[in-house]
């Protein structure tokens, strides 16, 4: 089985925690579960953002466990169409033949296609389990005839799931039976009972008479918002700049206003992700938010200094928006798709569809009220109120302020529309369960894979040289076996390869190696150079055009990078636009963005990026930006 985005954190379930495997026995709290060793059977208690998933020695069908950039638009967009038919099914709490047989017809194949595309997805919880295989014999395939799937198929249907709740050995001796009267070969016991672990717990439960256990266990809290009735179910995003200005680290002088992006859970009002910069709202903006809410942030909290806990994370259902350009960028909603997040955008002029963002919002305006520095809401409260003046936070300042108040004050605190109970509690509620059960825990079992999801991507050949991107050459060894590199199907063309970018800083590319499957980092071929963003690559090859330079290469760019940040640091303690420029320049210890790794000069990894080790929830989330093809 290939892994999907998510773990589950039910009693029952074998996890992680460092080097030693635990089998999870009972939920505590939010945080916690008992669990006992498989190896020594001595229990433990365990917190959960410290687990992982069990990583078994091979998958069961042979899957491929590729980031979506791994597939072609073509591929991707079958992918898309096979989950477009089965999603109804999959929001059905009882589904029957007939639900089944009308999206067959309406997809235009058969009822045993819609049941493969809909056990696929179930199994695997990602679109990319769609995917077409390959054609030829995959690890993990069927051999059955199909007259033994069919007797196999029809014993489960009319003798195991029916309300005399029949054993697994009694199945077993029925499909024997049955293919001795019909003068079939009987498939092994093995492979009946795999077949019998195939059928959905919920769908057994409600067949064999047990509808009230299936309903606890499986269906979810009921809200009163429409579509919010569990957590995350319904999350909110949107934009903000907030009501204060900001200096700078070394000057202590004003920067100017920061903007915030934030996503608020409706069903518990619980805030579930958050970004601040000095950039205008972009495609980052919304990536670095969406993978901040669905990662869990304890780590994120140790960076801050902020104590405290913020036991919010998981799956999104539907994602709401506003109708801005950068929550409608391709590659933001093909990072929804794979991450099965149902993008949806509010109507025009209608701002009720985001009421619960809308005021939390105003909330957060309210707070910065009491900072030094806060512009006030407009002139009539500002009044004399110099802000400028006044300023004294840094943006990391103003980051962790916000953390505090949202982890510490406003979780906690009684909410009107919530009957006067806090974001925490309902939210727990909603998880463990309280009057009515609760949804449980699924823990982000590959936060890079997330965060890949949503990376900017573009195509290029590999040759000698290594790898040219916007005019910057990169290499590394691991490309050598792909120069010249012809294409599989068509050998008169060369095959490109995937690659993706972080925009805030270029100086390492990631290449998606077919052998692997996965993403490897590829350094600059010229380690001397600084590590910079797209925008300043881009905007020194303006700058260089403008010169009437007849052409633009590397050296030229780097050159006009050095010239333009000497200037910006020689006027740096004089012009506010400078100073701004000078803050969103990256860092030195941000020169080679691979998790686990602080370098002082691009770092050249020999390792799939997914196999390091998290960092942290900002310090590795990847920019979603429209990137065209390069050749």
């Amino acid at each position: 089985m290939s892994e999907s985005n998510f773990m589950s954190i039910a009693p029952g379930a074998e996890v992680m925690v460092g080097q030693r495997r635990y089998r999870i026995t009972r939920s505590l709290d939010l945080y916690s579960v008992l669990a006992e060793d498989v190896e020594t059977q001595v229990p433990a208690r365990l917190r959960i953002e410290t687990m992982s998933r069990v990583i078994e020695a091979a998958t069961a069908d042979g899957t491929p466990n590729y980031s979506v950039h791994h597939y072609s638009d073509e591929v991707w967009a079958v992918a898309q169409r096979r989950f477009e038919a089965i999603k109804p099914l999959i929001e059905m709490p009882y589904r029957s033949k007939d639900d089944v047989s009308r999206a067959a017809l309406a997809a235009g194949v058969n009822t045993s296609t819609l049941y493969k595309w809909l056990s696929l997805y179930l199994d695997h919880q990602h679109v990319a389990a769609l995917v077409p295989r390959k054609p030829g014999r995959n690890k993990g395939d069927r051999f059955l005839h199909a007259d033994q799937e069919l007797v196999i198929a029809s014993v489960i249907e009319d003798f195991y799931l029916t309300k005399q709740r029949r054993s697994p050995k009694e199945v077993v001796a029925e499909v024997l039976q049955r293919c001795r009267v019909a003068s079939i070969d009987a498939p092994h016991e093995n492979t009946i009972r795999k077949r019998l672990a195939e059928v959905r717990p919920a769908t057994a439960l409600r067949s064999r008479g047990q509808k009230d256990q299936a309903r606890n266990k499986y269906e979810p809290i009921q809200g009163s918002f429409p579509g919010a009735d569990f957590p995350m179910a319904v999350v909110q995003i949107d934009h903000t700049p907030l009501d204060v200005i900001v200096v700078d680290e070394v000057y202590r002088k004003p920067l100017g206003r920061p903007f915030l992006t934030l996503a608020i859970d409706v069903f518990s009002r619980s805030v579930v992700g958050l970004y601040v910069t000095l950039d205008a709202p972009s495609a980052t903006s919304v990536a670095m938010c969406v993978s901040h809410a669905i990662n869990t942030k304890s780590e994120y909290l140790r960076e801050l200094g902020v104590e405290g806990d913020w036991p919010v994370w998981g799956q999104i259902g539907t994602l709401h928006a506003d109708n801005a350009r950068e929550f409608k960028c391709k590659a933001v909603d093909r990072g929804c798709q794979a991450n099965n997040i149902d993008m949806q955008w509010r109507p025009v002029k209608k701002p009720n569809y985001g009421g619960h963002i809308e005021r939390y919002m105003g909330t957060v305006a309210t707070e910065m009220k009491k900072v030094p520095g806060t512009t006030f809401s407009n002139t009539q409260e500002k009044d004399s109120y110099d802000s400028e003046k006044e300023a004294a936070l840094t943006l990391k300042d103003v980051e962790r302020y916000l953390v505090e108040f949202i982890v510490n004050n406003y979780h906690q605190r009684s909410h009107s529309q919530l009957q006067d109970s806090s974001p925490m509690r309902i939210w727990q509620q909603g998880i463990l369960g309280g009057d009515k059960p609760g949804i449980g825990r699924m823990l982000p079992a590959n936060p890079d894979r997330i965060r890949l999801d949503f990376l900017p991507y573009f195509s290029s050949t590999v040759q000698r040289y290594g790898v040219r991107i916007d005019y910057v050459y990169y290499y590394d060894p691991v490309l050598d076996p792909y120069i010249g590199a012809t294409d599989p199907e068509f050998p008169k063309r060369h095959q490109k390869f995937t690659f993706a970018r972080d925009p805030r800083n270029v100086s390492v590319i990631y290449f998606l190696d077919p052998a692997v499957g996965d993403y490897i980092a590829i350094p600059y071929r010229n380690l001397g150079h600084p590590a910079v963003s797209v925008g300043e690559l881009r905007e020194a090859q303006r700058a260089i055009r403008a010169e009437g330079k007849a052409a633009v290469d590397e050296d030229r760019i780097f050159d006009s990078i050095r010239r333009n940040r000497q200037l910006v640091d020689e006027s740096v303690s004089k012009t506010k636009a400078a100073r701004r420029q000078h803050a969103k320049r990256p860092k030195q210890g941000d020169a080679a963005p691979v998790p686990g790794t602080t370098p002082t000069v691009p770092a050249v990894p020999k390792f799939p990026v997914a196999a390091v080790k998290d960092r942290g929830i900002f310090s590795q989330v990847l920019e979603v930006l429209e990137v065209g093809e390069i050749n």
